[in-house]
Protein backbone atom coordinates (compact mmCIF):
# COMPACT_ATOMS: atom_id res chain seq x y z
CA UNK A 1 0.00 0.00 0.00
CA UNK A 2 1.35 3.41 -0.95
CA UNK A 3 1.33 5.73 2.02
CA UNK A 4 -0.34 5.71 5.38
CA UNK A 5 -3.79 6.95 4.32
CA UNK A 6 -3.78 6.04 0.62
CA UNK A 7 -5.65 2.95 -0.54
CA UNK A 8 -5.78 3.81 -4.26
CA UNK A 9 -2.42 2.93 -5.76
CA UNK A 10 -3.28 3.94 -9.31
CA UNK A 11 -1.06 6.54 -10.97
CA UNK A 12 -2.31 10.04 -10.18
CA UNK A 13 -3.25 11.97 -13.33
CA UNK A 14 -4.40 15.52 -14.00
CA UNK A 15 -7.94 14.15 -14.49
CA UNK A 16 -7.84 12.44 -11.11
CA UNK A 17 -6.88 15.72 -9.42
CA UNK A 18 -10.01 17.34 -10.87
CA UNK A 19 -12.04 14.38 -9.62
CA UNK A 20 -10.55 14.86 -6.15
CA UNK A 21 -11.73 18.47 -6.12
CA UNK A 22 -15.20 17.42 -7.25
CA UNK A 23 -15.61 14.97 -4.37
CA UNK A 24 -14.00 17.28 -1.81
CA UNK A 25 -10.84 15.23 -1.27
CA UNK A 26 -7.86 17.40 -0.38
CA UNK A 27 -4.75 17.14 -2.56
CA UNK A 28 -1.32 16.74 -0.98
CA UNK A 29 1.73 18.11 -2.79
CA UNK A 30 5.42 18.35 -1.84
CA UNK A 31 8.56 19.30 -3.69
CA UNK A 32 11.35 16.87 -4.52
CA UNK A 33 14.56 17.38 -6.48
CA UNK A 34 16.39 14.03 -6.27
CA UNK A 35 15.81 10.30 -6.66
CA UNK A 36 16.17 9.30 -3.00
CA UNK A 37 13.86 11.94 -1.56
CA UNK A 38 11.27 11.52 -4.31
CA UNK A 39 11.05 7.79 -3.65
CA UNK A 40 10.31 8.41 0.03
CA UNK A 41 7.78 11.16 -0.73
CA UNK A 42 5.98 8.97 -3.26
CA UNK A 43 5.93 5.93 -0.97
CA UNK A 44 4.45 8.07 1.84
CA UNK A 45 1.38 8.73 -0.31
CA UNK A 46 1.76 12.30 -1.60
CA UNK A 47 -0.57 12.89 -4.54
CA UNK A 48 1.58 15.32 -6.48
CA UNK A 49 5.33 16.00 -6.51
CA UNK A 50 6.54 19.41 -7.67
CA UNK A 51 10.04 19.58 -9.09
CA UNK A 52 10.18 23.24 -8.20
CA UNK A 53 12.55 25.90 -9.39
CA UNK A 54 13.04 26.29 -5.63
CA UNK A 55 15.83 23.79 -6.35
CA UNK A 56 17.75 26.97 -7.14
CA UNK A 57 17.56 27.85 -3.44
CA UNK A 58 17.42 24.44 -1.75
CA UNK A 59 19.89 22.50 -3.90
CA UNK A 60 22.18 25.21 -5.31
CA UNK A 61 22.15 27.83 -2.55
CA UNK A 62 21.03 30.73 -4.74
CA UNK A 63 19.20 33.66 -3.17
CA UNK A 64 16.36 33.48 -5.73
CA UNK A 65 14.86 31.02 -8.20
CA UNK A 66 16.05 33.07 -11.18
CA UNK A 67 19.47 31.48 -11.90
CA UNK A 68 18.31 27.89 -12.43
CA UNK A 69 18.39 26.73 -16.05
CA UNK A 70 16.32 24.44 -18.25
CA UNK A 71 19.17 21.92 -18.25
CA UNK A 72 19.24 21.89 -14.45
CA UNK A 73 15.46 21.51 -14.17
CA UNK A 74 15.59 18.57 -16.59
CA UNK A 75 18.31 16.93 -14.47
CA UNK A 76 16.28 17.28 -11.26
CA UNK A 77 13.00 16.23 -12.88
CA UNK A 78 14.54 13.18 -14.54
CA UNK A 79 15.98 12.09 -11.18
CA UNK A 80 12.58 12.45 -9.51
CA UNK A 81 10.65 10.66 -12.24
CA UNK A 82 12.89 7.60 -11.94
CA UNK A 83 11.81 7.16 -8.31
CA UNK A 84 8.07 7.78 -8.58
CA UNK A 85 5.37 5.18 -9.13
CA UNK A 86 2.14 6.88 -8.04
CA UNK A 87 2.39 10.67 -7.68
CA UNK A 88 1.79 13.13 -10.50
CA UNK A 89 5.16 14.77 -11.24
CA UNK A 90 4.97 18.47 -12.17
CA UNK A 91 8.08 20.36 -13.23
CA UNK A 92 8.51 24.12 -13.08
CA UNK A 93 9.50 25.92 -16.24
CA UNK A 94 12.34 28.16 -15.05
CA UNK A 95 12.67 31.90 -15.48
CA UNK A 96 13.53 32.89 -19.05
CA UNK A 97 12.27 29.67 -20.63
CA UNK A 98 8.83 30.96 -21.66
CA UNK A 99 8.58 34.70 -21.01
CA UNK A 100 10.15 35.98 -24.23
CA UNK A 101 7.86 34.31 -26.80
CA UNK A 102 5.31 31.57 -27.36
CA UNK A 103 7.73 29.73 -29.61
CA UNK A 104 10.42 29.71 -26.90
CA UNK A 105 7.87 28.50 -24.37
CA UNK A 106 6.63 25.65 -26.56
CA UNK A 107 10.15 24.60 -27.57
CA UNK A 108 11.38 24.51 -23.96
CA UNK A 109 8.20 22.83 -22.73
CA UNK A 110 8.56 20.03 -25.27
CA UNK A 111 12.21 19.60 -24.38
CA UNK A 112 11.55 19.40 -20.63
CA UNK A 113 8.75 16.86 -21.10
CA UNK A 114 10.73 14.79 -23.61
CA UNK A 115 14.00 14.68 -21.66
CA UNK A 116 12.65 14.43 -18.10
CA UNK A 117 9.61 12.20 -18.49
CA UNK A 118 7.56 14.32 -16.09
CA UNK A 119 3.76 14.40 -16.25
CA UNK A 120 3.07 18.15 -16.47
CA UNK A 121 4.62 21.61 -16.29
CA UNK A 122 3.97 24.67 -14.11
CA UNK A 123 4.21 28.27 -15.29
CA UNK A 124 3.97 31.48 -13.28
CA UNK A 125 1.64 34.24 -14.44
CA UNK A 126 -1.89 35.02 -15.56
CA UNK A 127 -3.51 36.52 -18.62
CA UNK A 128 -0.17 37.82 -19.91
CA UNK A 129 1.05 34.26 -20.58
CA UNK A 130 -2.30 32.77 -21.62
CA UNK A 131 -1.29 32.50 -25.29
CA UNK A 132 1.90 30.67 -24.37
CA UNK A 133 -0.04 28.26 -22.15
CA UNK A 134 -2.55 27.68 -24.95
CA UNK A 135 0.22 26.78 -27.39
CA UNK A 136 1.88 24.45 -24.86
CA UNK A 137 -1.47 22.76 -24.27
CA UNK A 138 -1.93 22.45 -28.03
CA UNK A 139 1.34 20.51 -28.05
CA UNK A 140 -0.29 17.98 -25.73
CA UNK A 141 1.42 19.09 -22.52
CA UNK A 142 -0.65 19.55 -19.32
CA UNK A 143 -0.07 22.88 -17.58
CA UNK A 144 -0.53 24.01 -13.98
CA UNK A 145 -0.77 27.74 -13.32
CA UNK A 146 0.75 29.77 -10.47
CA UNK A 147 -0.69 33.05 -9.15
CA UNK A 148 -0.17 35.33 -6.18
CA UNK A 149 3.44 35.56 -5.06
CA UNK A 150 5.34 34.42 -8.15
CA UNK A 151 9.02 34.12 -7.15
CA UNK A 152 10.27 34.47 -10.73
CA UNK A 153 8.94 38.06 -10.59
CA UNK A 154 10.67 38.91 -7.30
CA UNK A 155 12.66 41.75 -8.85
CA UNK A 156 9.39 43.36 -9.98
CA UNK A 157 7.69 42.87 -6.60
CA UNK A 158 10.77 43.72 -4.55
CA UNK A 159 9.42 41.71 -1.61
CA UNK A 160 8.19 38.25 -0.65
CA UNK A 161 5.26 39.66 1.33
CA UNK A 162 1.61 38.61 0.89
CA UNK A 163 0.15 39.49 -2.50
CA UNK A 164 -3.33 40.67 -3.57
CA UNK A 165 -4.26 42.37 -0.30
CA UNK A 166 -5.47 45.43 -2.18
CA UNK A 167 -8.71 45.39 -4.18
CA UNK A 168 -7.18 46.00 -7.62
CA UNK A 169 -4.61 43.22 -7.34
CA UNK A 170 -7.18 40.85 -5.83
CA UNK A 171 -9.56 41.47 -8.73
CA UNK A 172 -6.76 40.79 -11.21
CA UNK A 173 -5.90 37.53 -9.46
CA UNK A 174 -9.53 36.40 -9.64
CA UNK A 175 -9.64 37.37 -13.33
CA UNK A 176 -6.35 35.56 -14.03
CA UNK A 177 -7.56 32.41 -12.26
CA UNK A 178 -10.63 32.31 -14.51
CA UNK A 179 -8.45 32.89 -17.58
CA UNK A 180 -6.11 30.03 -16.63
CA UNK A 181 -9.05 27.70 -16.00
CA UNK A 182 -10.72 28.65 -19.28
CA UNK A 183 -7.54 28.27 -21.34
CA UNK A 184 -7.20 24.70 -20.05
CA UNK A 185 -4.88 24.56 -17.04
CA UNK A 186 -5.59 21.52 -14.87
CA UNK A 187 -4.81 23.34 -11.61
CA UNK A 188 -3.41 26.53 -10.08
CA UNK A 189 -0.95 27.11 -7.26
CA UNK A 190 -1.98 30.09 -5.11
CA UNK A 191 1.02 31.38 -3.17
CA UNK A 192 0.92 33.77 -0.22
CA UNK A 193 -2.48 35.38 -0.76
CA UNK A 194 -5.21 36.18 1.79
CA UNK A 195 -7.15 33.08 2.84
CA UNK A 196 -10.52 34.64 1.99
CA UNK A 197 -9.37 35.45 -1.54
CA UNK A 198 -8.00 31.92 -2.05
CA UNK A 199 -11.30 30.49 -0.81
CA UNK A 200 -13.24 32.66 -3.26
CA UNK A 201 -11.06 31.65 -6.21
CA UNK A 202 -11.30 27.98 -5.22
CA UNK A 203 -15.11 28.15 -5.14
CA UNK A 204 -15.38 29.97 -8.46
CA UNK A 205 -13.24 27.78 -10.72
CA UNK A 206 -13.68 24.12 -11.60
CA UNK A 207 -10.00 23.15 -11.48
CA UNK A 208 -8.07 22.43 -8.25
CA UNK A 209 -6.22 25.13 -6.35
CA UNK A 210 -3.09 24.22 -4.42
CA UNK A 211 -2.23 26.67 -1.66
CA UNK A 212 1.01 27.67 -0.01
CA UNK A 213 0.38 30.38 2.52
CA UNK A 214 -3.17 30.70 1.17
CA UNK A 215 -5.27 29.32 4.02
CA UNK A 216 -7.22 26.12 4.53
CA UNK A 217 -9.90 26.45 1.85
CA UNK A 218 -7.85 25.70 -1.24
CA UNK A 219 -8.28 22.24 -2.74
CA UNK A 220 -4.80 21.16 -1.65
CA UNK A 221 -1.55 22.25 -0.05
CA UNK A 222 2.10 22.31 -1.09
CA UNK A 223 5.28 22.81 0.92
CA UNK A 224 8.98 22.61 0.16
CA UNK A 225 10.09 19.22 1.49
CA UNK A 226 13.34 20.49 3.05
CA UNK A 227 11.37 23.14 4.96
CA UNK A 228 8.64 20.86 6.33
CA UNK A 229 11.23 18.25 7.35
CA UNK A 230 13.26 20.86 9.23
CA UNK A 231 16.40 20.52 7.13
CA UNK A 232 16.43 24.26 6.53
CA UNK A 233 16.56 26.51 9.58
CA UNK A 234 16.46 30.19 8.65
CA UNK A 235 13.21 30.16 6.64
CA UNK A 236 10.26 30.45 9.04
CA UNK A 237 7.16 31.92 7.35
CA UNK A 238 3.81 31.72 9.13
CA UNK A 239 2.46 29.08 6.76
CA UNK A 240 5.30 26.60 7.36
CA UNK A 241 4.60 23.69 9.70
CA UNK A 242 7.68 21.62 10.53
CA UNK A 243 6.91 17.91 10.77
CA UNK A 244 10.44 16.90 11.79
CA UNK A 245 13.79 18.38 12.82
CA UNK A 246 16.10 16.57 10.43
CA UNK A 247 18.70 19.28 10.77
CA UNK A 248 19.31 18.24 14.37
CA UNK A 249 18.99 14.52 13.62
CA UNK A 250 21.50 14.69 10.77
CA UNK A 251 23.93 16.95 12.62
CA UNK A 252 23.92 14.56 15.58
CA UNK A 253 24.40 11.48 13.39
CA UNK A 254 27.22 13.01 11.39
CA UNK A 255 28.88 14.29 14.56
CA UNK A 256 28.81 10.78 16.08
CA UNK A 257 30.30 9.38 12.85
CA UNK A 258 33.14 11.91 12.95
CA UNK A 259 33.80 11.05 16.61
CA UNK A 260 33.86 7.31 15.87
CA UNK A 261 36.29 7.80 12.99
CA UNK A 262 38.57 10.02 15.08
CA UNK A 263 38.54 7.55 18.00
CA UNK A 264 39.12 4.53 15.80
CA UNK A 265 35.73 3.07 16.73
CA UNK A 266 34.66 2.85 13.11
CA UNK A 267 34.93 0.48 11.39
CA UNK A 268 34.81 -2.45 13.79
CA UNK A 269 36.14 -5.87 12.88
CA UNK A 270 32.57 -6.95 12.13
CA UNK A 271 32.32 -4.08 9.65
CA UNK A 272 35.48 -5.10 7.82
CA UNK A 273 36.20 -7.74 5.14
Amino acid sequence: MAGYLVTDNRKVTTHRLVEMKQRGEKISMLTSYDYTTAGIVDKAGVDCILVGDSASNVMAGNATTLPITVDQMIYHARSVVRAVNRALVVCDMPFGSYQSSCSDGVRNAIRIMKESGCDALKLEGGEEIADTIRHILDAGIPVMGHLGLTPQSINKFGTYSVRAKEKEEAEKLIHDAHVLAEVGCFGIVLEKVPAALAAQVSSEISIPTIGIGAGAHTDGQVLVVADMLGMTQGFRPRFLRRYADLNSVMTDAIGRYVEDVKNGDFPLESESY
